[in-house]
């Protein structure tokens, strides 16, 4: 199971809940005004280079109003506290605080499962402290659920099963995680997505599912009712291939074809935004010859000259391709 990976879409499809329930002391100020950017990992990765350095989800909060400096949020899910490296943490952070020139960086780690993991790394001699790291740990096996069963942060109801609770709650913790999924998404897909991440998380077998369908009937037939809808389109289209396939990616391949356009024009919208802020950041405001190029560029080509930011000493070399000086 790719847990890094289910936790890298939960945060990106509801940041502001994120941050409110991973990272609360640091996420006070956090308001429906302020701008939540994705940094996408993979416009760090010819800077970290190796595999073993590569993060989750580094999100940048910036305040319209200018009253504080954009701060930077790294999150990252461990599902095995043995294989966290602090020194691994502390470098990227450096990385990151290096490339968009700030101090204000917050580190969050999620941990899945119980286990030994550092909380603070100090480097010094015999006579100075020269470094102290330290980050926000948020072992979610340790949270008490009932204290988040009526929660109105999807985030923490969904993560219900990753809590602590005992044997004899567990239909009662799934069915209060299904219930916040109703009751805060809104949107039939994202319902249908998550409801296999509840799924995952709280591996009921078939006699507690049997259990919770009659204890919780309306609930499990609005469910089922999704389902069965994505399941027999999935079919239709030629693309189903069993029952995850339906749930998850039937659905998903079935409008591929309908929405690839789309989706390539949004890949581009945020690939230019992107990297106009990362052009900002490092050599200021871009001139109207950088924007134009950057607006017309692919998405493929956006991504090539972001990556080229990280390591460039000047903006000409972030677009060296193109063949002349950008202006």
């Amino acid at each position: 199971m790719d847990h890094d990976q289910n936790f890298k879409n939960l945060i990106l499809d509801y940041p502001r809940e994120a941050l409110q329930f991973f990272a609360a002391a640091e996420a006070i100020q956090v308001n429906p005004s302020t701008r939540i950017l994705p940094i996408r990992e993979e416009q760090l990765k010819e800077r970290l280079g190796e595999r073993f350095r590569e993060l989750d989800v580094p999100l940048l909060v910036e305040w319209p109003d200018g009253r504080r400096a954009a701060l930077l949020f790294v999150l990252e899910e461990e599902t095995e506290a043995r294989r966290f490296s602090i020194h691994r943490l502390a470098h990227y952070c450096l990385d990151l605080a290096e490339l968009f020139a700030t101090d204000r960086v917050v580190p969050v780690v999620i941990f899945l499962h119980p286990g030994r993991f550092l909380t603070q790394l100090t480097l010094g001699g015999d006579s100075h402290r020269y470094l102290d790291f330290r980050y926000l740990a948020l072992a979610l096996f340790r949270i008490p659920a009932h204290e988040h069963l009526d929660s109105p942060n999807v985030v923490a109801r969904l993560n219900l099963p990753n809590m602590a609770y005992g044997p004899e709650e567990k239909i009662k913790i799934y069915a209060h995680a299904v219930r916040g999924l109703l009751e805060l998404e809104p949107d039939p897909e994202r319902q249908l997505k998550y409801l296999d991440f509840i799924d995952i998380y709280t591996h009921l077998d078939d006699n507690e599912r049997i259990i919770y369908q009659q204890r919780y009937a309306q609930e499990a037939a609005v469910m089922s009712g999704f389902a069965e809808r994505f399941t027999q389109q999935g079919r239709e289209e030629g693309r189903q291939e069993g029952r995850q396939e339906g749930r998850q990616e039937g659905r998903q391949e079935g409008r591929q074809e309908g929405r690839q356009e789309g989706r390539q024009e949004g890949r581009q919208e945020e690939g230019s935004t992107i990297l106009m802020h990362l052009l900002a950041l490092k050599f200021g405001p871009p001139g109207d010859v950088i924007r134009e190029r950057v607006q017309q560029a692919d998405p493929d080509t956006l991504i090539l000259w972001s990556e080229r930011v990280l390591t460039a000493t000047c903006v000409e070399e972030v677009f060296a391709d193109i063949g002349d000086k950008a202006g």
